[in-house]
């Protein structure tokens, strides 16, 4: 468990002015209809399509691996649909982090709780995989108002920013986990807690198996799922979760939980959650973050790079 950070005083100091200005700003926006954040994250996302051209480039290099089978002109909407999902992020995080449980209720969807409570039934916590799609703040704000979890949390280089963010993500979790800490995962996890992982990055090649991904045959994928799944008493349930059109809020959606799982077969286990991956971005393939250079481990450090 991380030590909560604490206000200090030194955060008054002018080098912090800036950004407490910022946040003043955001928390009077915030009280904007939903609406009116969605279309002024609209706009932010195409800002942010003109200004952040290595971002850009990233993420229609992604598309074009993941779907060849798609047109030039489709890929370029693809990445225009997702900068504005990405500008929608920030007041995803706002929301999350500021708006008060009576309000996000309103904008909150929650489907197949039951598969979370038949792990409780059985006395089992639940590793609950999760993929970084750009509404996930929210989406895990969404989840909390059920059922507090554990989350996992590394500390922001800013100390304000830091003290900002672990107040925010707190509002959704029973406490924080910082990110190497396994030994308290697995406490957790035996604890009967729900632990949200998220396996779908690249995180190198240590620790990895390298499995398709989309149409890509070999992406580093982490064996972290597998670890958590074999040391701790818990079931391994997906969740998908989804921007829901019309400004109806968020939707998160608990799977059943995997069977037989791990089965033995590092490779064979990871292509599976990389396949209820597949399956969670293909929901809404725009919400997806993109932007990650999720293929820059190759299988051979001598393999050509694929950005």
């Amino acid at each position: 468990m991380v030590k909560a950070p604490r206000f200090q005083w030194s955060f008054l100091y002018p080098k912090y002015w800036l950004l407490w200005l910022g946040c003043a700003l955001m928390w009077l926006i915030s009280w904007l209809p939903y609406g009116a954040l969605m279309k002024l994250g609209d706009g932010l996302g195409l800002l942010l399509l003109k200004a952040l051209k290595s971002r850009y480039k990233v993420a229609l290099r992604n598309i074009e691996l993941c779907f060849p089978e798609q047109s030039t002109h489709e890929h370029q909407a693809l990445v225009r649909a997702n900068f504005k999902e990405s500008g929608r992020a920030l007041f995803d995080t706002i929301i999350a982090w500021w708006w008060p449980a009576w309000r996000i209720r309103k904008f909150a969807h929650l489907k197949g709780f039951e598969h979370i409570q038949a792990a409780h039934d059985e006395g089992k916590g639940v590793l609950l995989l999760a993929s970084h799609m750009l509404h996930l703040e929210a989406a895990g704000r969404v989840f909390g108002l059920t059922l507090p979890s554990v989350g996992f949390y590394r500390p922001h280089n800013n100390p304000l920013m830091d003290w900002l963010q672990y107040r925010g993500r707190i509002k959704a979790n029973k406490y924080m986990i910082g990110k190497r800490e396994i030994k308290a995962l697995m406490q957790a996890l035996n604890e009967q807690e729900v632990c949200f992982y998220l396996p779908d990055q690249d995180y190198g090649r240590k620790k990895a198996e390298f499995v398709p991904f989309f149409a890509v045959p070999d992406a580093a994928t982490t064996t972290g799922t597998l670890l958590f799944a074999n040391g701790a008493n818990c079931q391994v349930i997906p969740v998908i979760t989804s921007r829901l059109p019309g400004n109806q809020g968020y939707q998160v959606e608990c799977l059943p939980a995997f069977e037989d799982f791990p089965s033995g077969d590092d490779a064979a286990d990871v292509r599976r959650v990389n396949q209820w991956v597949e399956q969670a971005v293909l929901r809404h393939p725009e919400q997806y973050m993109w932007l990650h250079r999720r293929f820059k481990t190759r299988p051979n450090p001598d393999d050509v790079g694929l950005y």
